[in-house]
């Protein structure tokens, strides 16, 4: 266990924001997170818990602890003709883990390749793309109670997943850390080449391979996405809005280009890139605050910007989007801090 007082967290955001925070625990097991929190509770409050800080945006400094999870070790824990279940620790990054899942062969998280963040922040999240999500392929996940230490594994079915969203960040947001996920990833991978562009992007990579999926996924958002270590951003920062079938049908009659699909909800899920593009927010820039020129939905940093600033402008851009459309933008990005 490292305890660390008064601690920059530029590097620990992917905004790259220079904020402080005045203590920074790192666990690299169970044993020591039981420890942890089974002890006299010292430390200071409030307690936020981070992983890659690939999701939060700080608009302060955040005056108390961060418990930050750097477990290891992937393991197969089963395996079957059909499937293995293979368990990570929270700590490990999350497309090195879906690299190693495709090296060996086991098929379910390809489509979630370069997505930034750490293994436990999968089911937090349950982090999408490509048709897929976390959920698909959640076995398990095991979890210490920050209140006494205590190991709880949550089924899939106790995860209460959603759209971006689970029982982690909800019911019981920042009462477990997270310690490792177990997915049952398949022998006989059932690939989803069809969504969006990724089939003809695999297309020129040859067969619809594991592999050339991965590859096809890492293509696609290396030519829209900007790359985090060279300009700050959280990926997308806003959900793609669900609406009622009455709302899509009208929507469509005044802009018949609208990108609209069924969503297991029962509503329409729309594309909140398009919708924020169509408002000319695009390329924008407010000073070192921006919109990603080659997609609307993520907000970027260029340099010097506050969290207070890049909140400001979501809130700007939200505005427009429901002036225009009528549709509540909703941040998948957390904020920490006073807005």
């Amino acid at each position: 266990m490292l305890i660390l007082k008064n601690i920059q967290l530029k590097k620990f955001n992917t905004f790259g924001l220079d904020y402080m925070a005045d203590c920074m625990i790192h666990v690299s097991n169970d044993k020591e997170a039981i420890s942890l929190f089974r002890g006299e509770n010292s430390w200071k409050k409030p307690l936020l818990i981070m992983g890659g800080g690939s999701n939060l945006l700080f608009t302060e400094d955040f005056k108390g602890t961060i418990i930050h999870p750097d477990i290891g070790g992937i393991y197969i824990e089963k395996t079957n003709p059909d499937y293995v279940i293979v368990s990570s620790g929270a700590g490990i990054n999350w497309d090195a883990f879906v690299e190693w899942a495709v090296k060996h062969g086991l098929g379910g998280l390809e489509n979630l390749s370069l997505i930034p963040g750490t293994v436990g922040a999968s089911p937090v999240q349950n982090i999408g793309a490509y048709g897929a999500e976390a959920k698909d392929t959640i076995e398990k996940v095991r979890a210490v109670s920050v209140e006494d230490g205590s190991i709880t594994e949550f089924s899939k079915n106790d995860c209460h997943f959603g759209y971006r969203t689970s029982i982690f960040k909800g019911e019981i947001k920042g009462k477990y850390l997270i310690t490792r996920v177990f997915y049952r990833l398949t022998t006989n991978p059932l690939l989803k080449p069809d969504y969006g562009s990724l089939n003809d992007e695999i297309q020129k990579l040859g067969k619809i391979t594991l592999k050339n999926v991965r590859e096809a996924v890492i293509n696609i958002r290396k030519s829209k996405l900007p790359d985090q270590e060279l300009i700050g951003n959280a990926g997308s920062f806003f959900k793609n809005p669900v609406v009622s079938s009455s709302a899509a049908d009208s929507l469509k009659k005044r802009y018949p280009q609208i990108p609209a699909n069924g969503d297991p909800s029962g509503g329409i899920k729309l594309a909140a890139g398009w919708l924020i593009d169509q408002c000319g927010w695009k390329g924008k820039r407010i000073g070192d605050a921006g919109v990603h020129d080659k997609q609307a939905l993520v907000i970027v940093n260029y340099g010097n910007s506050t969290g207070k600033e890049i909140f400001d402008l979501s809130e700007k851009i939200k505005k427009s989007v429901s002036e225009k459309f009528g549709v509540e933008l909703e941040r998948e990005v957390e904020v920490v801090g006073i807005i």
